[in-house]
């Protein structure tokens, strides 16, 4: 792409999240994604150039220095920061607003800085890459948290039973997010039990929320209503997914087409979800495994009795064990950090100074992982611990050798895999 030369026109709106809005490229196999904030702020939050290069950045170097040695080279990708003409960004702004879900529009786009992450768009793939001509089929999943949290600073003996997701559908629903529950579990999914994995992403399927998309040739295809009331549509899904299925389009298995269809589908994704590296093929028998005390989460619908059978666990090398691996990092909780975060700040307001010596607003490099990995084991009361556990959470990477554990917070339910 010539920077010089960027046309609003040769891209498309993809989606967006709380802090950025991505747009994809008509032909190349890129993304943009370009920073928000509050429509009712824009007056005050205006970043200069030189602040959003610096705010993307740290994103690009967090990916780097810290999610990539903690998930792995292949499952990672660290983007790059680019500056684009002021003039395509706002006519691009201008393009993609009419796009945009109504429950996002409190947010605008940058328009000031000329700032954006250019990535790779993993919903499609280059031409060269597709050995027929049926377009790839993507599919996105945001596994939510997938372990019961044993922090020791819990008080509530409720969320060592029930999982955070499933705690919230309940929330979400009374305040009116959504108006149906999801049956998912994020521990069934990262059980490693093929039997759970199923009920889970069935159970997405029927109620993907926010939690999942599917693409094919780089539209999408599936995913949650923009008023998020609607139910998709699965007999919809099933018509494209026909032709990656031939041999189930009739009567499979005692099974009615549409149903056979899914079926595979969801048989599919198990095995992307299970596959590993070289450790799988050369038949590693080595499991990670959730907490052995209460694997189970109580509101889970999935069958109790079912649950005995047989010793599961995720392959060493999966990109599920990777991601559940960085999320046990997490021996905190939100009980245990929001103290140590309310230290930090206190701090800041006596000493505003002090965030650069600190570290606070990055760079996260090298010298920042060095400094974490360098954080005291157990709390002095110092302001140097509580940094060392909160500051972590302070980036936002949307994007083994395992660094402390105060590292994974941010990247507790952020993770999506994508496939």
């Amino acid at each position: 792409m010539e920077l010089d030369k960027m046309d609003e026109n040769d891209w498309k709106y993809h989606g967006e999240g709380n802090k950025s809005l991505v747009v994809s490229h008509l032909q190349h196999c890129r993304v943009l994604r370009l920073l928000k904030f509050p429509s009712e702020d824009s007056a005050h939050t205006r970043q200069t150039a030189e602040q959003a290069f610096r705010h993307i950045l740290n994103m690009v170097d967090y990916s780097k220095y810290v999610m990539k040695p903690l998930l792995g080279e292949k499952y990672v990708h660290s983007g790059e920061v680019v500056k684009l003409p002021l003039d395509f960004v706002r006519q691009l702004s201008l393009k993609v607003q009419q796009e945009r879900p109504e429950l996002r529009c409190d947010k605008v786009m940058d328009t000031f800085s000329g700032c954006g992450l250019c990535l790779p768009n993993l919903t499609q793939l280059p031409l060269y890459h597709l050995r027929d001509h049926r377009p790839p089929i993507c599919v996105e999943i945001k596994p939510k948290c997938g372990f019961l949290p044993f922090s020791r600073h819990i008080t509530k003996e409720c969320k060592r039973k029930v999982c955070r997701f499933c705690m919230h559908q309940h929330y979400k629903l009374a305040n009116g997010k959504w108006k149906r529950l999801s049956r998912y579990c994020p521990l069934n999914l990262f059980s490693g039990s093929k039997q759970r994995m199923y009920v889970a992403l069935k159970n997405l399927l029927e109620e993907p929320q926010n939690n999942l998309k599917i693409f094919k040739g780089g539209e999408l295809i599936f995913s949650c209503k923009d008023d998020a009331k609607q139910q998709p549509e699965l007999n919809d899904l099933i018509q494209h997914l026909r032709p990656y299925f031939p041999h189930s389009n009739g009567i499979y298995n005692g099974q009615q087409p549409g149903k056979a269809v899914l079926n595979e589908f969801i048989q599919v994704i198990c095995s992307a979800l299970l596959s590993g590296g070289d450790s799988n093929r050369s038949g590693d028998p080595r499991k990670v495994h959730l907490s052995e005390s209460r694997p189970h989460c109580e509101a889970s619908p999935f069958p109790r009795d079912l649950l005995r059978n047989g010793n599961h666990g995720l392959p060493i090398d999966s990109v599920l064990a990777k991601v559940l691996q960085v999320q046990m990092l997490d021996n905190l909780d939100i009980e245990g950090i929001y103290p140590l975060y309310k230290r930090v700040e206190q701090y800041l307001e006596e000493f505003p100074k002090e965030r650069n010596r600190l570290q606070i607003d990055g760079p996260y490099n090298e010298s920042f992982m060095d400094t974490v990995k360098n954080c005291p084991t157990e709390d002095d009361g110092s302001v140097e611990y509580a940094v060392g556990k909160v500051r972590p959470r302070t980036c936002d990477p949307k994007s083994v050798k395992i660094p402390p554990k105060s590292v994974a917070m941010t990247y507790r339910e952020r993770q999506k895999v994508t496939f």
